[in-house]
């Protein structure tokens, strides 16, 4: 009898097996259209910025983010099955874009935008799945987050998606045009803008209220989209935005060093009709609140600023700050450099910058770090560029750029 049991066991397991093998070679492989898809969805959402940390290993993760709450390390998202995604399963690659919560039920922590995937629709998600599974498998895995107590906690995760988290899929604006629409599902979902542009609050989450205002990102500090003075980005023209996206520069202004990466590896690879999609849309928001009166700096810091400008600035950007145009960015009506906050510009003296090269603007420019300058000196310069020239923004201090210093 137990052997009769034992052998109608075996009969039904191997039936159930054979049927779930069946049913996974019956399910309709992605076809190439959808994987090129894919692919185009992966480079607009900028998955390897964050997700390469070996320029050697594109997807394979590990790469440190920097929080206020202290360092992530960004996942594999290569079809390993180990520690990549290739045991996930459909279901499981939704969840996580949609919910934030890993296969095993993890939280995963803001810093991957989930709360911007969130707004994606079905078919592009599954499009990214397929185009992730062609990769190339490769065994890596992340290290553990290094955040302070007490959000190394991950199950405080719930009280926040509780609070701050809002799922679901962004519905198009019927009173709006098709580009119209395209881009604010880039810029709001898949490219994720606010991750980095709009101001986060003390337990990082979005101020919906102050979208896409400017924020600090690590030590930089990711510049307004919605201003419309000092050289703002709605002083610019969609053709403006453009080549900017696809070139990492233009007429007014360069790419930073993060925005650099995003230029590299996204919006200069992005299809024309997307990225002035994107433009359009920027253009099309309300200019946000003014920037507040600047009171003039003090002579003597104009003054020694200007010395130190002669000295270290002029061969590159010229007396008048004209720069040499698409190489040397010009510094009247800089947008970034009159941001009332100096993070980038203190940020660059210190360390020096690179112009990015893209297809379209393969000449670059760079510019040599400063660290030696004193504080005071920094500050003093940073002021004058800042003031220079028709520009209007808030003195400097040296107690600035020692913050600016160890700044991460």
């Amino acid at each position: 009898m137990r052997r009769r049991f034992r052998t109608a066991g075996a009969i039904l397991v191997g039936v159930l097996l054979c049927s779930a093998f069946a049913a996974r070679e019956g399910a309709a492989a992605p076809t190439d259209d959808i994987i090129a898809r894919g692919k185009a969805l992966t480079i607009a959402g900028d998955c390897a910025s964050c997700h390469t940390a070996d320029p050697a290993k594109p997807f394979a993760g590990g790469k440190r983010v920097d929080t206020p709450f202290g360092a992530v390390f960004s996942a594999n998202l290569t079809p390993d099955r180990d520690t990549g995604i290739g045991s996930w399963s459909d279901d499981d690659f939704l969840r996580a874009l949609r919910s934030g919560v890993s296969p095993n039920g993890k939280h995963y922590y803001p810093a991957f935008p989930y709360p911007s995937f969130t707004k994606l629709i079905r078919d592009d998600i599954l499009a990214i799945r397929a185009y992730l599974a062609t990769l190339a498998p490769v065994s890596n895995r992340a290290p553990p987050p290094q955040l302070r107590w007490p959000y190394c906690y991950r199950v405080l995760m719930r009280a926040w998606n509780a609070l701050l988290f809002t799922p679901g899929i962004i519905q198009p604006d019927q009173s709006k045009g098709a580009e119209w629409n395209r881009g604010r599902y880039l810029v709001e979902a898949l490219a994720h803008c606010g991750a980095c542009h709009t101001p986060k609050n003390a337990l990082g989450a979005d101020r919906r209220d102050q979208a896409l205002s400017g924020s600090m990102v690590q030590s930089m500090f990711a510049p307004r989209l919605d201003a419309a003075e000092r050289g703002g980005l709605k002083s610019w023209s969609v053709a403006d935005i453009v080549e900017y996206l696809q070139s990492g520069r233009n007429g007014h202004s360069h790419a930073g060093p993060l925005m650099s990466e995003v230029v590299v590896n996204s919006t200069s690879k992005m299809s024309d009709a997307d990225v002035r999609a994107i433009a359009a849309y920027l253009k099309s928001l309300p200019a946000g609140a003014p920037e507040p009166e600047v009171t003039a700096p003090a002579p003597a810091q104009m003054s020694n600023g200007e010395r130190i400008y002669r000295s270290a600035c002029v061969a590159c950007h010229e007396l008048d700050g004209s720069g040499s145009p698409r190489i040397y960015p010009p510094l009247p009506g800089n947008a970034n450099l009159q941001s009332a906050n100096p993070a980038s510009t203190l940020r660059i003296i210190l360390d020096g910058a690179q112009t990015v090269t893209t297809p379209r603007a393969p000449n670059a420019g760079s510019m040599p770090a400063y660290p030696k300058l004193t504080d005071q000196e920094v500050a003093d310069v940073a002021t004058y560029i800042r003031n220079s020239w028709g520009n209007s923004a808030p003195a400097v201090t040296a107690d600035e750029v020692a913050k600016a210093r160890t700044a991460k």
